[in-house]
C-alpha cells in the first residue's frame, strides 16, 4: 500500500510538472504547437455569459467560459498536402486544455501514431461540469473552427493549401454533446472518417445512430460498467442489431488491431475505469493507426 501511494504521488507530482510548462514548449521534441484564440472556438458564447450553476455552485463566465485557446499540433515529419487531414479532440467535465495534455498524453499518444494529420484541441468548458460545445454545436461551427485552424497554419506557412481532407472526432465523458452536434451541424459530415468515443456515449444518441446510418465513417466506443455509458452502448447495439448492421463487440482485453481496422462499427467493453480509456493501453494511440489516415513517411 506504501509503495502504491508513493508510485501515485509521484505521477501527480510529473503531471503537475508537465502542466507547469506551457503548451508551446512542452512538446517540443515531438513536434510544433500553437496556441492561437481563435473567434471560432467554443467559448465566449451568449449561453454562458452569466456561468452556469450546477448543484448549487456557481462556475463563472470568467473563470470558466472565456478561454479561445485552440491548441494546433503539428507532428515532426508532417508533410503539408493538397488536402489536410485533422483529429479534433474535446475534454471532458472538469477539464482543461492542459490537464487532459498531461493526463491522458494525448500529444505523446497522437505523435505515436505516425499520422501525417494535424491535431486540433479547442478549449471547451474548462475545470466545469459541463458538456455544452459553445460555438461548435452552432450551424456551420465545426466548419468555421478547422477553417480558421487552416488559415492561422497558412499565414504561418506551415501549410500551403486550406482544403480539409479527412476529419476524425474524438472526445472522453462529456465531450459526446458536442461531438453530437458537430455530427448534425457542424457543416463538414462528408468529411468525417470517424467518431472515437471515450467512455462518453451518454445521450444524442439518435445523432450517432443517424450518422452510423447515413454515412461510412468508424464509429468507435469504448465504455466502462461504472462511467453511466454502459446502459446506452447496449441500447445502441441492440438498436443496431434490430436494424440488420453488423458491428464489432469485444472485450478490451481481447481486441486486437485488425479488429479495429477492419470493422466499421465497434464496441469495446473494457474492466478499466472512466479516466483510464484513453491513455492506460495507449487507446488514443491505437485507434488512431488503424484509421484510414495517412502515415508520416
Amino acid at each position: 500500500m506504501k509503495k502504491t501511494f508513493i508510485l501515485i504521488a509521484a505521477c501527480v507530482m510529473i503531471n503537475r510538472i508537465i502542466s507547469a510548462q506551457p503548451l508551446t514548449e512542452r512538446y517540443s521534441h515531438l513536434g510544433e504547437m500553437f496556441v492561437p484564440q481563435l473567434s471560432s472556438s467554443p467559448f465566449p458564447h451568449p449561453d454562458r455569459a452569466q456561468g452556469r450553476l450546477y448543484n448549487n455552485q456557481t462556475f463563472s463566465a470568467r473563470e470558466h467560459y472565456t478561454d479561445s485557446s485552440v491548441a494546433i499540433f503539428i507532428p515532426k515529419g508532417f508533410k503539408p498536402t493538397a488536402n489536410i487531414d485533422i483529429v479534433v479532440y474535446f475534454h471532458g467535465w472538469y477539464n482543461n486544455l492542459d490537464s487532459a495534455c498531461a493526463q491522458f498524453k494525448l500529444i505523446e499518444q497522437f505523435a505515436e501514431s505516425k499520422k501525417n494529420a494535424l491535431f486540433v484541441f479547442p478549449e471547451g468548458p474548462k475545470d466545469s461540469p459541463d458538456s455544452f460545445g459553445g460555438r461548435v454545436e452552432e450551424t456551420g461551427g465545426l466548419k468555421n473552427l478547422v477553417n480558421d485552424v487552416l488559415m492561422f497554419l497558412k499565414k504561418k506557412k506551415r501549410i500551403r493549401s486550406t482544403n480539409m481532407g479527412k476529419i476524425i472526432l474524438a472526445g472522453h465523458s462529456g465531450a459526446y454533446r458536442v461531438i453530437s452536434y458537430a455530427l448534425m451541424r457542424g457543416g463538414v459530415t462528408k468529411n468525417i472518417s470517424d467518431v472515437i468515443l471515450f467512455d462518453a456515449l451518454y445521450g444524442q444518441t439518435e445523432k450517432f445512430a443517424y450518422w452510423i446510418d447515413n454515412y461510412k465513417g468508424r464509429f468507435v466506443n469504448i465504455y466502462t460498467d461504472s462511467g453511466g455509458t454502459k446502459n446506452e452502448s447496449e441500447s445502441l447495439m441492440a438498436d443496431l442489431k434490430g436494424w440488420g448492421k453488423t458491428f464489432c463487440a469485444k472485450e478490451e482485453k481481447d481486441l486486437s488491431l485488425n479488429d479495429l481496422k477492419n470493422n466499421r462499427l465497434i464496441f469495446i467493453h473494457t474492466e478499466l475505469t472512466h479516466n483510464d480509456v484513453l491513455a492506460v493501453r495507449r487507446q488514443f494511440r491505437d485507434y488512431l493507426i488503424s484509421s484510414k489516415l495517412q502515415n508520416i513517411h
